[in-house]
């Protein structure tokens, strides 16, 4: 379970820091406590990161997220450009958007995703162009599909913000990701709420995309991982 990961969201979790320079001493606010919000919560502080704050608005993952030593902002009881300037006054170096188009914010771009307007919502990387500091850098891995409207070139213009997105190279990272696991510098099970029987896979996606039951990360195992279990279960008796 510590490895099964990276085939996608441990790497991309880190691919997003990459694409922030994140590094020793600097500041990151990093929009979604989901998987790859978390994992790159993991990566920035083991990148050395000052301070890394989450923003979500579910306890449960807001908890995680304060497990791995971020502060947390929960956007339906705060205004989220109010507080970070008020934490942070200036803005983080770094902002990462690990949640992408699908979740609208605001009535005008709800109305506009309806009648056919706008493809995504803009909303969470037109607070991070406002938010970040100037001369600072926005890593986009949350997906995007087509095209948004109301985004705030220019103040991206004028602050001289760097923004950089792009699908995972997950060949690129894996191998050295590894190593970190195998030394145990980080666990990325942290994550995992749930494990269920592959059967139950209709049911584990149902709780995943409602956000029900506390779920956040689902590990489906199949009838032979249950004999895997089994036997080497037996073998640490024997032993």
């Amino acid at each position: 379970e510590q490895v099964l990961f990276l085939s996608d969201i441990v790497c991309t979790a880190w691919h997003a820091n990459v694409l922030g320079g994140v590094g020793p001493g600097t500041t990151v606010a990093i929009w979604g406590a989901g998987p790859v919000g978390l994992l790159a919560i993991m990566w920035a502080k083991y990148r050395g990161a000052k301070r890394i704050f989450s923003i979500d608005c579910i306890e449960e993952r807001l908890a995680k997220a304060r497990s791995q030593g971020a502060e947390t902002i929960d956007f339906s009881k705060a205004n989220v450009i109010d507080t970070m300037q008020k934490l942070l006054p200036g803005g983080p170096d770094v902002c990462i958007d690990a949640v992408g188009f699908r979740y609208t914010k605001g009535m005008i771009h709800t109305v506009q995703r309806a009648v056919f307007l706008e493809t995504d919502t803009p909303e969470i990387l037109a607070e991070a162009v406002v938010i970040v500091r100037k001369g600072g850098t926005i890593a986009v891995v949350g997906d995007y599909f087509y095209k948004s409207n109301a985004f705030p070139i220019g103040t991206f213009m004028e602050k001289a913000v760097t923004m950089r997105g792009g699908q995972l190279y997950c060949q690129s990272y894996w191998h050295d990701l590894l190593k970190i696991i195998e030394k145990g510098e980080v666990d990325p099970t942290f994550i995992i709420t749930h494990t269920m029987d592959l059967s139950q896979a209709p049911e584990a996606y149902k709780h995943f995309n409602n956000k029900s039951d506390g779920t956040i990360k689902v590990v489906l195992k199949t009838a032979f991982a249950a004999v895997q279990q089994a036997t080497s279960d037996v073998n640490k008796t024997e032993h």
